[in-house]
């Protein structure tokens, strides 16, 4: 089976080389796989002539367009390397009677780790800590943090990345408020669950763990944020579309929202995972929130361990062996939209 895989990066090669040539279970699965370092998209589908499947990441465009392309040119099954599928028009996939499947979880601790990472970078100021001693400055003025210690921290989203954040955050001795609709009995242990409106006044941090949807789109907006304590941090390692990039941009300058640390964007697309750094940026807003001492942006990195990209390339290989062999995909997408459209009219608000 040909497989062309998009956006591929050198360590994508590199995993997906080596999980997709090796034997598993007695059984070597025949894949030739080609990997173009450009995105899928309309202008690109083209490539995937004469391909079974195509392998696509977060920023790949899989547009009902697209889909159809697809088809068109043999392509019977969309494998995403990555838990999101906001880019994949699933309602056309499923018309068309296209395989999609997700890699669902892959290694929530390294998510989990990454976003206290950057909680304490932000808290404890060490990104501005090692600009100034590289210059020989080893003044304290501007460093001053916050112990965690005893701090109220609101994890918002508690699937397997949020639980494995509250683990972690309990170690330090945090008092953990929770908001989920569809709350796990697992967190109990560590923390309360409370409602978004309870939770964003009593927390002097808080991160964002949920999927991006529609009731979860722009949750953090002028008026959430407004409902935040003073001087609060926020963090977001999940899906850039949870925050209102100006409204944070708002309360940044107000000193209302005390920082803002961010793995994603809503505008990453096109940007992120590509070197830019020669050319003249046109995302204003972004460009804007990188001017902020209380700020720190990186490039949806938090996902990125040796164990992660280990388990998206086996994952996608097992999506791929149930394809072949027309048996059910726990990982299949068109099961998974039924779920979320369950959970969309769900009543409570997110």
């Amino acid at each position: 089976m040909k497989i062309a895989v998009f956006s591929a990066k050198p360590y994508d090669k590199k995993y997906l080389s080596q999980v997709f040539d090796q034997e598993h279970e007695g059984q070597t699965l025949s894949t030739e796989l080609t990997f173009h370092d450009f995105a899928l998209s309309p202008e690109t589908v083209s490539l995937a002539h004469g391909s079974e499947a195509v392998c696509v990441f977060v920023n790949d465009i899989v547009s009902a367009e697209v889909l159809q392309s697809l088809q068109a040119v043999g392509v019977r099954a969309v494998l995403l390397r990555c838990a999101g599928f906001n880019n994949v028009d699933l309602p056309m996939a499923e018309q068309l009677g296209l395989f999609v499947a997700n890699v669902p979880s892959y290694s929530p601790e390294a998510v989990a780790e990454f976003a206290l990472a950057l909680l304490q970078t932000l808290n404890r100021r060490t990104h501005r800590a090692y600009n100034r001693v590289r210059e020989g400055n080893f003044n304290l003025d501007g460093l001053l943090g916050r112990n965690l210690h005893g701090k109220t921290v609101g994890i918002v989203g508690v699937g397997k990345i949020g639980l494995a954040l509250a683990r972690i955050l309990r170690g330090f001795g945090c008092n953990l408020l929770a908001f989920d609709p569809f709350p796990l009995d697992a967190f109990r242990e560590f923390g309360e669950y409370v409602s978004l409106e309870e939770l964003l006044p009593k927390c002097d941090f808080v991160s964002l763990h949920c999927p991006l949807m529609e009731k979860t789109r722009h949750i953090i907006n002028d008026e959430t944020l407004a409902q935040m304590k003073p001087g609060a941090i926020l963090v977001n390692t999940s899906r850039g579309g949870l925050i209102k990039t100006r409204s944070v941009i708002t309360a940044l300058k107000s000193g209302h929202l005390g920082g803002l640390a961010l793995d994603v964007y809503e505008k990453e697309g096109g940007l992120f995972y590509q070197d830019h750094s020669g050319d003249i940026i046109q995302d204003d807003e972004l460009m804007r929130l990188m001017t902020f001492p209380n700020v720190i942006v990186c490039g949806h990195q938090a996902f990125f361990t040796e164990e992660a990209l280990t388990e998206i390339a086996e994952c996608t290989r097992r999506n791929l062996e149930d394809f072949v062999a027309k048996v059910p995909c726990k990982n299949s997408l068109v099961h998974e939209k039924k779920t979320l459209r369950r959970r969309d009219s769900h009543p409570v608000r997110i």
